[in-house]
């Protein structure tokens, strides 16, 4: 009989890629492994899984709105009732073995399945830890962790520092840099800057490099510009008289093309980001999210940032700053080989591989 496991969260890239990773190194190491995710109805997962050949279902939960607390008078029903979903399709499907990734689907699998008795594991990608997470932790077969120092969020569970899961195709990078520049149109012979806000986009830093754009251009640099969805059609506007220079994108799926060519990358902080950067080795500037949970993301970067592998700019200062940062670090090629070296010593290789071989052990 196949093994089963269920693998719930989403929300943003940051949960899924890694899932998604964890979910092929399974296969590799045992190919009759029947996998099922759970997501969120109306979030990422629900459209992003499928392609990667997954089947997933879906649970009708939100997370708290911070910024609006009477958007949250339909949750404790909308917790009630997922949980109630969730444990049916843990009947339905009796997994050996339930993955929490994070996000919000994570709870009320990780939940259901702790009090009915399935071993629970946790894929923690932050330096610092949410409340679910620390929650779910204290009944869970194993925590594994990106970052130095977590034990002190998971007292009582086993934590296993492992690192943060990859995509292959970023992990192997076996692209030309001739074949990248290609791909974008773009001149080899000039510098170039990658900008990106994760998976959905991140307003403040679409609209700083809008402001900053003449003077980054100016200087002889290109740019490539992922925006997410909701600022394409502007940044398409603002980019318009530097066609061949300004290279917009509402979402890359080829990340390993833009990595080859960038000479510094402007990024949020979240975790899946941060790993694929310490394995790319390029220099980099984080503007992390200010309203990620427990502010993850400032102590993500500052993780790299204390160690000289990354430099950062505050959130509400990348209007004033980016411009000017971006374009002294470009300026600088002694700069950016420090933070090279520094940044690649703390990349982490096939932590995929070793996540699926401890899940596995745990199913045995």
């Amino acid at each position: 009989m196949s093994k089963k496991i269920i693998i719930a969260g989403g929300g943003t890239g940051g949960h899924i890629f890694p899932a998604v990773a964890i979910a092929n190194a399974l296969k590799r190491a045992e190919p009759t492994m029947d996998i099922l995710f759970v997501g969120a109805h109306g979030k990422m997962e629900m459209e992003k899984v499928p392609k990667e050949g997954f089947k997933i279902v879906g649970l009708d939960i939100a997370g708290m709105n911070r910024s609006n607390m009477l958007k949250n008078i339909t949750l404790p029903i909308k917790l009630l009732k997922s949980l109630m979903a969730a444990k049916n399709i843990i009947k339905d499907f009796k997994p050996d073995v339930c993955l929490g990734v994070g996000g919000y689907a994570s709870f009320p699998i990780l939940s259901a399945a702790q009090k009915m008795g399935i071993p629970t594991v946790i894929q923690e990608q932050n330096s610092y830890a949410g409340k679910s997470n620390k929650i779910l932790g204290k009944k869970a077969k194993k925590v594994f962790t990106a970052y130095e120092n977590m034990q002190s969020f998971f007292t009582n569970a086993a934590v296993e520092q492992l690192g943060n899961p990859v995509r292959k195709v970023i992990e192997e990078m076996a692209v030309e840099k001739n074949e990248a520049y290609s791909f974008f149109g773009l001149d080899s012979h000039k510098k170039t800057l990658f900008v990106f806000g994760g998976s959905l986009g991140a307003i403040s830093i679409n609209q700083a490099l809008k402001m900053q754009l003449d003077a980054i251009v100016e200087s002889g640099a290109q740019v490539i510009w992922q925006t997410g969805k909701d600022f394409y059609q502007e940044a398409v506007q603002a980019a318009e008289k530097y066609q061949g220079q300004v290279k917009v994108y509402d979402f890359l799926r080829e990340m390993e093309q833009a990595y080859t060519v960038a000479d510094v990358i402007v990024s949020r902080a979240g975790a899946l980001s941060i790993a694929e950067l310490c394995i790319v080795g390029k220099p980099v500037i984080f503007v992390p999210y200010p309203h990620a949970s427990e502010d993850h993301q400032t102590h993500n970067a500052m993780a790299l940032v204390n160690k000289n592998a990354a430099q950062i700019i505050t959130d509400s200062e990348v209007n004033e700053k980016l411009g000017k940062q971006v374009l002294n670090l470009m300026a600088d090629e002694h700069a950016q080989q420090t933070l090279i070296n520094n940044i690649i010593a703390l990349a982490v290789k096939n932590a995929d591989d070793r996540i699926a071989n401890q899940i596995l052990e745990i199913i045995k």
